[in-house]
């Protein structure tokens, strides 16, 4: 191959996350509302009859449709899903950092303000019940945090000879972070309470 097409290929070439197209992408929703005593941060927890982490806590989202514009679209379209409040109800949608989890997914959080709360009405299939936190109390508490170790377990066929030092090389462990958070009797933990760390972090900045 000649130099001039190498070259043409790699210049129209628009990097991104090497494997990302096979990664499942999700957005979510930090919803924020207003009380008597300051800024809450709403919650849900997920409904028992889904097949996926039913009775965990979580925000409003799902996986990124075909159909959504971007990733703060489908955000604003998950939250108007799950939590019944209209499009309009939705201002001050600001995008997080987004994530790479172990899992093969992508996450994008935003932080979005629901200016009219008693216009929610959840979505039962999805949604078992809302709870809110005080934007306050979390900023005053440091999450719990412990640490989770995965083993490489490489297959049966695996071809040890093709490398140096065989079956006794020396893989690397991954490990991760596990967030918790505790609130009037609830738990947040995993990527919900990583997210949330997150949010206040930039809050403390």
């Amino acid at each position: 191959m000649e130099l001039e097409p190498i070259l043409s290929k790699l210049k129209n070439h628009t990097p991104k996350i090497l494997g990302s197209e096979k990664f499942s992408k999700y957005a979510v929703m930090v919803p924020l509302i207003e009380k008597e005593d300051g800024i809450h941060v709403l919650l849900e927890v997920r409904s028992l009859e889904l097949r996926r982490q039913p009775g965990e806590i979580c925000f409003p989202g799902g996986r990124i449709d075909a159909q959504d514009l971007d990733e703060k679209a489908a955000a604003i379209r998950e939250t108007v899903e799950e939590l019944g409040v209209r499009n309009e109800e939705i201002s001050n949608v600001l995008p997080l950092d987004y994530m790479i989890s172990p899992f093969g997914m992508m996450i994008y959080p935003f932080v979005g303000y629901i200016k009219t709360p008693n216009t929610i009405v959840p979505n039962p299939s999805e949604v078992g019940e809302i709870f809110t936190v005080p934007l306050s109390f979390l900023i005053k508490s440091e999450p719990e945090i412990y640490h989770i170790e995965f083993k490489a377990e490489p297959e049966v066929n695996f071809p040890f000879d093709l490398i140096v030092g065989g079956e006794n090389y020396n893989w690397r462990t991954r490990g991760i972070e596990e967030y918790f958070y505790r609130y009037d009797g609830k738990v947040i933990w995993g990527l919900t309470a990583k997210i949330l760390a997150h949010f206040i972090e930039l809050l403390r900045l």
